[in-house]
């Protein structure tokens, strides 16, 4: 079984890092670290909307501890982020990425919402652009670009460290500049249950 973006990547996979192979592994895998989240304060209304639908953290803060679990369903991965405040508020982010065949990844917040970003290897690092949005309503499903929404997706994750990694989230509108970005420092580990089997085989050696 191999991961969405190991699926995407192809060749390119063997390419990565040893730190991103483990947090990108179709094992069961946890990330553990530190966030800043940031946006403008007129974001705010809109970002309690969208998290009342699972999109995004509606929290500014820097040093959040924060926790990812990733697990396999099929040939979708889930993801389970956990945020904590200052006052120790958790907040949560859940989301589902699926390997596309037009080398996309597709990664579904609800059931209504998704956003589809392009992967591609750069030295060290990890890099994801976004193509569109996709809005499902029943039978339909509607492609929309990026300005419609929040802007353009950047994602860019550079190896650390054999089992360490930074990441840096943007949403940047082409009127409107920088609405959303979070960035941290996360350490990453297969779970026990599953670190013979991934180290041998999706995630490769180092």
């Amino acid at each position: 079984m191999k991961s969405p973006i190991q699926t995407v990547l192809g060749p390119a996979w063997e390419q990565l890092p040893h730190a991103l192979r483990i947090h990108h592994a179709a094992a069961a895998c946890i990330d553990t670290g530190f966030m800043d989240i940031d946006y403008p304060a007129w974001m705010q209304t809109i970002l309690n909307l969208l998290h009342l639908f699972g999109v995004l953290i509606n929290q500014a803060g820097t040093g959040l501890p924060t926790e990812v679990r990733k697990h396999m369903q099929q040939d979708r991965q889930s993801w389970q982020r956990c945020v904590t405040l200052s006052d120790g508020v958790v907040k949560r982010f859940n989301s589902e990425w699926q390997p596309l065949a037009s080398g996309e990844i597709e990664e579904r917040v609800n059931r209504f919402l998704a956003l589809r970003m392009r992967p591609s290897v750069h030295a060290n690092r990890l890099h994801y652009a976004g193509t569109c949005y996709v809005l499902r309503l029943g039978r339909l499903k509607l492609h929309l670009p990026e300005w419609l929404l929040l802007g353009h997706t950047t994602i860019v994750e550079t190896a650390l460290g054999p089992d360490c990694f930074a990441m840096d989230f943007r949403l940047v509108h082409p009127w409107f500049g920088q609405l959303y970005r979070y960035a941290g420092i996360f350490h990453t580990a297969i779970e026990a249950s599953d670190r013979d089997r991934a180290l041998t085989g999706s995630a490769g050696r180092c």
